[in-house]
């Protein structure tokens, strides 16, 4: 299924109907997959622990360059495929771990056995895991009134011309998230009080080299979000707060 809203392309589909052919592309006469189809837009994956592991492990290049290399005996084909990733997922297979009022019926490792079937290294190319739960009724029948989206729309639209400003020379990049690993040592400097947080979190919670550079992207962007010049230590530590799925032993 294929939309577009508001100019975006939205690409979604579900895990029993992908193989990695229509995810990556490919084919006898090679054809762009659904990553390339959702180049500058969403691609949208749900209950991702269902898809198969090699489904899955063949995005993680593709997310790493923003583009994709079919390879035929004659020739290749490069295609584009700089999407934004949004995958959803159950905490295990009957949905109640870490429920605030109800009981995990898993068997023991069963969790553990679920969260497995996504890889390190796919996790470590997603930069924000955000854990939801439920919302209870008192909060559902609350007159307490939100943050409104105009609001929330006009500070994304600010942070989004810092980031143009800040790339104003360089063509090819338009956000955080594109910085090579060299532009984040120079551009998200962190003070020694945030060095020493960032270090415990790395050791604590057995953050990968890769992990490191999400971090300080995300605390870039946070940075901006609050019209701030520096990444501040609470930009920090909620970019942190936003690896939970890396943590080792979060299952158990």
């Amino acid at each position: 299924m294929v939309e577009l809203i508001n100019d975006t392309n939205i690409e979604s589909f579900h895990f029993n109907t992908t193989s990695d052919v229509a995810l990556v592309g490919g084919g006898g006469n090679p054809q762009p997959g659904e990553i390339s189809l959702a180049h500058n837009g969403v691609l949208f994956l749900d209950e991702l622990p269902e898809f198969k592991r090699s489904v899955l492990e063949v995005m993680r290049q593709p997310l790493e360059e923003r583009r994709v290399t079919i390879s035929r005996a004659r020739f290749s084909v490069d295609y584009p495929c700089s999407f934004m990733l949004v995958t959803s997922m159950n905490p295990c297979p009957c949905g109640y771990y870490n429920h605030p009022e109800k009981e995990c019926t898993c068997p023991p490792g069963a969790v553990q056995k679920y969260m497995s079937k996504i890889s390190g290294p796919l996790l470590d190319r997603i930069d924000l895991h955000v854990e939801v739960t439920p919302v209870n009724f008192n909060e559902l029948a609350s007159d307490r009134l939100a943050e409104k989206s105009e609001l929330i729309r006009e500070r994304v639209i600010a942070a989004r011309n810092i980031q143009i400003e800040r790339f104003g020379d360089k063509p090819d990049l338009h956000a955080n998230s594109q910085m090579s690993p060299q532009m984040v040592r120079d551009i998200c400097k962190i003070d020694i009080a945030g060095q020493t947080l960032l270090k415990k979190a790395m050791e604590k919670l057995g953050l990968s080299a890769r992990a490191y550079d999400r971090i300080l992207k995300v605390s870039r962007t946070i940075a901006d979000l609050a019209g701030s010049e520096d990444i501040k230590l609470e930009h920090l530590a909620e970019a942190i707060h936003f690896r939970s799925l890396d943590r080792e032993g979060w299952a158990g």
